[in-house]
């Protein structure tokens, strides 16, 4: 098992947690979406903080903040960094399938980054970007 994967995967839920708050005065419109997303992370994040006690180590605090990838000032930017942060879980925790062979961890990554691939392709439909799946959600290129 590779603690420092999960700590990866960590560190991208306690960004899409921030991000996910940063935006929501941005969508109005997509509340639902969002709080659906936060949520998600939220939960997924208590997951994960506890696999890693119970694994002995101290899961990584959260950063003070996170840098989206574009300023936040319209709804537009707000669904930009909801995609970036997306993308970034799905690469996190595709870290930890390609490091762990323990069943119950891959598969929770698997759920994690599905989850995160399909909110993704949401934000993207949102977006009006093209195409609208990531073709290997988590994978360099993808």
């Amino acid at each position: 098992m590779n603690v420092d994967a999960v700590q990866s995967a960590l560190a991208a839920e306690h960004a899409a947690v921030w991000t996910y708050g940063l935006v929501s005065a941005f969508v109005a419109q997509q509340a639902s979406a969002v709080a659906e997303g936060a949520n998600a992370h939220r939960a997924r994040r208590d997951t994960t903080e506890r696999w890693l006690r119970d694994q002995g180590a101290v899961p990584s605090p959260p950063a003070p903040a996170y840098l989206p990838p574009q300023p936040v000032d319209s709804a537009a930017s707000a669904i930009a960094a909801l995609i970036s942060v997306e993308t970034d879980a799905c690469a996190a925790w595709h870290g930890v399938l390609e490091r762990t062979d323990d069943q119950a961890l891959r598969k929770s990554a698997l759920d994690a980054l599905t989850t995160s691939a399909v909110r993704a392709t949401r934000w993207r439909k949102a977006a009006g970007a093209s195409p609208l799946p990531i073709t290997l959600p988590g994978r360099a290129g993808g």
